[in-house]
């Protein structure tokens, strides 16, 4: 049997907002407005990209550059590229690719992404991102 969630959707998403961005966005009524129009994914790259500073400021920074990003109407943060579902689900599969993967810069994740990206067929796309893995776990960092 499957068991439901009582909370809906948007409450759910809520309750992962950082802090300190939830206040911004309440003083930036804009980007307020924005958000609660953006879907859950795109809510979740924003929290993504937010959550993976690692030093304070850089978190401060990237909390009011999304909120001007917001207010500005744009819909995903920039510099933040989209992993599939796929990409996770095999790197998981392979903790060398995994490991490597979380070594590269943002520029050399948009690399494989934007090289995966490029095979537009469904089974294409799913070998280039099996050579992803082959190539990350043998210590590559470009496609």
């Amino acid at each position: 049997m499957i068991k439901m969630n009582p909370m809906s959707a948007g409450e759910l998403s809520e309750l992962n907002v950082p802090t300190g961005f939830g206040k911004a966005l309440a003083a930036a009524p804009k980007a307020k407005v924005q958000w609660g129009d953006l879907t859950p994914i795109a809510r979740r790259d924003f929290i993504s990209w937010i959550g993976s500073a690692k030093q304070p400021e850089t978190r401060s920074r990237r909390i009011e550059k999304a909120c001007s990003m917001l207010a500005a109407g744009k819909r995903r943060p920039c510099c933040y590229s989209i992993v599939s579902f796929d990409l996770y689900k095999a790197l998981a599969a392979v903790p060398k690719a995994k490991a490597q993967w979380s070594d590269l810069t943002p520029i050399e994740r948009r690399d494989f992404i934007g090289w995966m990206d490029l095979a537009k067929e469904p089974e294409a796309n799913r070998r280039r991102i099996e050579k992803a893995c082959v190539l990350l776990a043998a210590g590559k960092r470009r496609p």
